[in-house]
């Protein structure tokens, strides 16, 4: 199995030794063969050996921890106070990411951040048969994305094949995988039914140059989503964090057009957009890991929800040319804010979610009409 470049940054794996035995344990292993495993009681240790480090953000990424997800796999996203939430659902299968973006949240939601794969998918998959007999069922659209990126671990693991094949065989709900990759190789040739979504974060070339360290370029995302569109999957993207700078409005709206160059509109189920935001803990990890960076030095501004947010007038005008981009080249796309407010949406799509029903209720008709949802 071929892994990926960040994959062989890993120097340790730690196997929590309730897992030991787990068949997913071996599977990781296997195809981890240049790093050092050791069988450990508890995380207590790691994290111990993590927060030594200098740069322990930067260290985290090079280990390894296999465990358990002693709580709920299926989870309602915690979404923000005072802002328009999606009602998300998220599949919770580890933490943290071998990537390294200026702007990742992760930094600072963990204490210490560490790669964490949680490897009990037996009571993954018995929680989502559970999910799947719910008539109706509460949750829509589920995600693997939101704690890590869905496809890092496809190199040493087979869980993305896995729920692929599973969302297949009913017809009441998708699954979101959601990356900064190019790896869909592994995805492509399944059966889906196109109950699962492929969806790429993206941004301008700028940004993922100056802020997205190992990722894949732009180009290589747009053509990992042309091949998953030839393999019958439907899309969608995620300008996630939107970046203001110098000439942005005219390079985000340029990557509009190479999306749509690249792929259907009527084969892209959503585009969600938001602004950089962040909790105030994570401003100084920028600073202290990307001191080229830029970010902690925009007009930023504590929002309702508390997180610092750019100057509402400065995000706003950069939501008018993007939605005003999706409207002109795909019209048809359900387009969405990711926490913004009413009066946002009202100022940039002529309307307030409540209008239509909520955000929910947007983005479920429009997985009805492009993946033939129930």
């Amino acid at each position: 199995m071929n892994l990926m470049p960040w994959t062989r940054k890993i120097t340790t794996v730690f196997v929590d030794r309730q897992v030991e035995g787990f068949a997913q344990t071996a599977q990781v292993i296997k195809n981890l063969p240049h790093a050092q495993v050791e069988k450990v009681d508890g995380p207590s240790a790691i994290h111990s050996k993590i927060r030594q480090e200098a740069d322990s953000a930067g260290a985290g990424k090079k280990i390894l921890y296999l465990c358990a997800n002693k709580g709920r796999f299926l989870r309602p996203c915690p979404g923000t106070s005072h802002y328009s939430c999606c009602g998300y659902t998220i599949a919770h299968i580890g933490t943290y990411c071998p990537m390294d973006c200026a702007y990742c949240v992760l930094q600072a939601y963990f204490h210490p951040p560490i790669l964490s794969f949680f490897v009990n998918h037996d009571e993954l998959f018995g929680q989502l048969d559970e999910f799947f007999c719910q008539k109706p069922p509460d949750m829509r659209r589920v995600g693997t994305g939101e704690f890590t990126d869905s496809l890092v671990w496809d190199s040493i693991s087979d869980l993305s094949a896995r729920l692929v094949e599973r969302f297949a065989l009913q017809n009441h709900a998708v699954l979101e995988l959601k990356t900064k990759t190019a790896f869909v190789d592994r995805l492509l040739g399944l059966s889906h039914n196109r109950k699962t979504i492929v969806a790429f974060s993206v941004n301008t070339p700028k940004v993922i140059k100056e802020q997205e360290r190992s990722t894949a370029s732009l180009a290589a995302r747009l053509a990992a989503a042309k091949k998953c569109q030839e393999s019958g999957y439907p899309l969608a993207f995620h300008f996630d964090p939107l970046v203001i700078y110098p000439g942005c409005e005219a390079e985000y709206a340029k990557v509009v057009e190479q999306i749509f160059d690249a792929v259907s509109p009527q084969n892209t189920v959503w585009i969600s957009l938001g602004a950089f935001r962040c909790m105030p803990d994570l401003l100084p990890i920028i600073r202290e890991r990307f001191p080229a960076s830029k970010l902690p030095y925009g007009e930023l501004i504590p929002g309702l929800d508390n997180k610092m947010r750019y100057f509402k007038p400065l995000r706003t005008a950069l939501f008018e040319v993007m939605t005003k981009a999706i409207k002109d080249i795909a019209p048809g796309v359900t387009a969405y804010f990711c926490m913004e407010d009413e009066p946002a949406w009202k100022k940039c799509f002529g309307f307030a979610p409540a209008q239509r029903g909520g955000i929910a209720v947007m983005l479920d008709a429009a997985a009805q009409r492009v993946c033939g949802i129930e």
